[in-house]
């Protein structure tokens, strides 16, 4: 996959989408963007990179049923960072909360997913090392 652009610390470099139904999901982008999906395995689990042309323009995953009876599907952008905890840890002394907690997506990204002050929610990026961050942002 080639990159869209490497975007700089604080700039936003990913978007998710959290599917109620992922392959209606992968459908619906197909026909209305042209967006592939290719799966990938990650974390014990799959999770789908949507590309355009050779780039990759985001993911999709399958919610569990039971969140997904609550929380509508809905797309979480990324914002990349040079260390996940500690922008995280940050984001709690400035008023926000950490609605999930750092962790890794293998041979991707060190996560996380924070509310800010206002209610807003944003996801934290640090990539992995410069081939992944490469391809993902």
């Amino acid at each position: 996959m080639k990159p869209i652009g490497e975007p700089a610390v604080g700039r936003f470099c990913w978007l998710d989408l959290a599917a109620r139904d992922a392959a209606e999901a992968k459908a619906f982008y197909r026909r209305l963007f042209g967006w592939t999906a290719v799966e990938q395995h990650a974390n014990g689990g799959i999770f789908t990179r949507l590309c355009w042309l050779d780039r990759d323009v985001g993911s999709l995953y399958q919610m569990e049923a039971k969140l997904a009876r609550k929380v509508p599907s809905h797309w979480t952008p990324y914002v990349r960072v040079e260390d996940v905890e500690l922008t995280a840890q940050r984001a709690s002394e400035l008023g926000g909360q950490v609605l999930v907690r750092p962790f890794v997506v293998s041979g991707v990204a060190r996560i996380a997913l924070i509310m800010d002050s206002v209610g807003a929610q944003v996801g934290l990026w640090e990539p992995i090392d410069s081939m992944e961050s490469e391809r993902h942002g």
